[in-house]
Parts: structure tokens; C-alpha cells; sequence
């Protein structure tokens, strides 16, 4: 087949929805030559075309999948080959890190805020490690949207925490108007704050909240 008759016959496969590849291969042609050729051609894709994208693409897209779970798998075991024990020196640090971005820094209040219950357990178990704060001082307030139920939300902090729910305060209902769409549901059980009571005990009042801020400022 002479040049102009495989140009002719490129343009004749395109025209009918091939893809460079398909062509390249059929006529023995690079596709360099196929973009020169073809780059004004329209290109509307056959059915034969769209199956193979289709398959290219979910080929892809298991090979994604499976390279995911090997590489999570991998990162799992490293991660327990690299944190095998877990000291109280590690926790009061991990603590202090958590508190440096999830912490209250002013009007000496000890306060920390997450959505996240595996954080607000940790801490709880922060405070009473490094500190001696017991549960029964620590308050709750949470911080959920209108389509929260403030009932179910209060239930379940109580049992990830494991404080009465009369160790709760009123919660606190986010009722903007211009929350985006997008994040209604995010967050089914809104955001716990807790913080401490001393009743009593000086070192767990403002003084605590000092400590705290001093071992931050001391790390920084």
C-alpha cells in the first residue's frame, strides 16, 4: 500500500472512530505520522472504541486498587515495626502535639476540641496520665448542626468516653444558614469539646492550664 493509500484508508478508520493506536497498529503506521495525518480529522469514538476505553480503564483502575492495598498493608507493618511499645513519656508528648493545634490557648481554660472520638479518648487518658485529671472532672459540650439529633449525639460521645451524660453541657447548634450542602452528614455526631473541672483542686484549675501552655512553649 503506497503512502497516500494508507493516509487515505487513516483518515477512512478515523472518520469511522478508531483511536491512533487501533490505526497504528493496523497500517504499521507511528502515530506521529497518524497525528500529522489526522489532527483536523473530528473524532467520534465507535462502539468498539468506547469498550476498549471502558476496559482500559477499569484495568486501571483494579491495578490502583491493588497497588492501594499493598502499599496500605506495607505501611501498616512498617508502622508497627517502627512504634512497637507505646511509653508515658510518648503519650505526654503525643498530647502536648494534640493540644498545640486542637487545644485552648486563652482565658486558662484546658480545652480540647475534636470530631474524631479515638483524639478525645486519648486525651482523656492524656489528662489523667500526665496530669492526675480523674473523669469525673471532665465536661462535655458538643457542637452539632440542626440535622444532628443532640439526644443520639450525647449517647454516643457517652459511650466512646465513657462519661455520664450528666457530665454534659447544653450543646451548642450551628444554625448558619450558609452551610454548604456538601458538608451536611459529615459529621453525623458533630464535635465534642471537653474540658476540665478542678472542684476544688488548685492544680487542676487555671495552674493546669499553665503547666500545659509552659511544656508547649518549652518544646516550641
Amino acid at each position: 500500500m503506497t503512502r497516500k493509500e494508507l493516509k487515505k484508508e487513516a483518515i477512512s478508520l478515523r472518520k469511522r472512530g478508531y483511536t491512533y493506536s487501533y490505526i497504528s497498529k493496523e497500517l504499521s503506521v507511528s502515530k506521529s505520522t497518524l497525528s500529522d495525518w489526522l489532527h483536523n480529522i473530528p473524532f467520534n469514538p465507535n462502539k468498539y472504541t468506547i469498550k476498549k476505553i471502558l476496559k482500559a480503564r477499569l484495568s486501571s483502575g483494579v491495578y490502583k486498587y491493588k497497588t492501594k492495598i499493598v502499599s496500605l498493608k506495607k505501611a501498616e507493618l512498617q508502622a508497627k515495626k517502627d512504634i512497637s511499645d507505646f511509653s508515658k513519656r510518648d503519650l505526654e508528648m503525643l498530647g502536648l502535639g494534640i493540644y498545640i493545634g486542637e487545644g485552648g490557648k486563652t482565658n486558662g481554660i484546658t480545652r480540647i476540641i475534636n470530631s474524631d472520638p479515638r483524639v478525645i479518648k486519648l486525651m482523656i487518658k492524656w489528662l489523667k496520665v500526665s496530669f492526675g485529671v480523674d473523669r469525673k472532672q471532665i465536661k462535655i459540650r458538643l457542637y452539632i448542626y440542626p440535622d444532628n439529633q443532640e439526644d443520639e449525639c450525647i449517647k454516643y460521645w457517652s459511650k466512646q468516653t465513657k462519661i455520664s451524660t450528666t457530665q454534659f453541657f447544653k450543646s451548642t447548634i450551628d444554625r448558619r444558614t450558609d452551610k454548604k450542602v456538601s458538608k451536611k452528614g459529615k459529621l453525623p455526631f458533630g464535635t465534642a469539646h471537653i474540658s476540665v473541672k478542678s472542684f476544688g483542686n488548685k492544680n487542676h484549675g487555671v495552674f493546669l492550664h499553665r503547666l500545659i501552655m509552659a511544656r508547649i512553649n518549652r518544646i516550641l
